[in-house]
């Protein structure tokens, strides 16, 4: 057991020298339950961590979901799902083209406060697949970053269907963590970390502070279970983007939103969240994952 903390405890103090960070923030951990509206004083404390990270001279892009959950409301649907086939499709992309703005014009605002400039971009699985896409991308950011911007990420939900669509935020936010060759990944949610089993249903689960390899029987505990009715990631999502950002190189943490301030103290080194281990494989193939991911 001590050397367990002993071995967390160094590899948690090498987060204070991270260049280069991708932060997922999910749609339930952006507004109020009990009315679907943003909540700003949770998103005004997201965007003064983001700037203090900036301060400190570390690139800083952010995955935002949200778009959608905006967008309903400002329309006044309550319930997207009870429209069925296409119809169902072009209301909820007709929600995400009103909300996406809303978003953005939301941050815009937040980030001025702080003099930081942001940037949008939005992205589907061809972005990545594609390879002139995946390239000017790549230049994109880079440029971006070197500007000293924050980019605002989000799946292009307007436009995005089945077929190219990545499906989720936290796959998302690994596979920008790979086209920038971030070294860090944090994944802010309303699930704290990686426990044996679904908490809310075996009070036996225990939580699981680090992860040095993810292996099949971990991949396989993923996909029994499912996250918040907000957003579409559960943990399989997570672990998934486990092993894109892991595999890539980058560290990654998984912890709960409740207090966005977590960010710094998970940069401080403190033991929050899970954390899972780089663990670098030359043969991992981010076009072919994703080409067939959601197969």
């Amino acid at each position: 057991e001590r050397r367990r903390r002993s071995m967390d405890a160094h590899l948690r103090a090498r987060l204070k020298d991270k260049k280069r960070i991708v932060i997922k923030i999910g749609s339930s951990s952006l507004q109020h339950p009990e009315t679907g509206d943003l909540d700003y004083i949770r998103m005004e404390v997201l965007v003064r961590e983001l700037c203090d990270l900036r301060n400190q001279g570390k690139d800083v892009v952010l995955v935002s979901s949200g778009a959608i959950a905006a967008g309903r409301k400002a329309v006044h649907i309550k319930d997207i799902n009870r429209e069925h086939g296409e119809r169902h499709i072009a209301v909820k992309q007709a929600c995400a083209a009103i909300g996406q703005a809303r978003l953005m014009m939301t941050y815009q605002k937040l980030f001025a406060e702080y003099n930081q400039v942001t940037a949008q971009i939005l992205m589907t699985k061809n972005t990545i697949v594609d390879n002139l896409n995946r390239y000017n991308a790549h230049n994109t950011f880079t440029e971006l970053l070197r500007m000293g911007v924050i980019p605002i990420v989000n799946e292009n939900d307007t436009i995005a269907t089945y077929e190219i669509e990545i499906g989720d935020n936290d796959t998302l936010s690994a596979v920008v963590a790979a086209l920038i060759d971030a070294d860090l990944l944090i994944l802010l949610s309303d699930i704290d970390g990686l426990y044996t089993d679904d908490p809310r249903k075996n009070d036996r689960a225990q939580f699981i502070h680090t992860v040095e390899h993810i292996d099949e029987k971990l991949m396989e505990m993923g996909k029994k279970s499912t996250g918040s009715n907000v957003g579409t990631g559960g943990m399989n999502t997570k672990l998934v983007a486990a092993r894109i950002a892991t595999g890539i190189g980058a560290d990654m943490v998984i912890a709960g939103s409740e207090d966005i301030r977590i960010i710094h103290r998970i940069m401080d080194g403190r033991n929050l969240g899970t954390f899972f281990c780089a663990d670098k494989n030359e043969r991992f193939d981010l076009i072919d994952f994703i080409e067939h991911y959601n197969d």
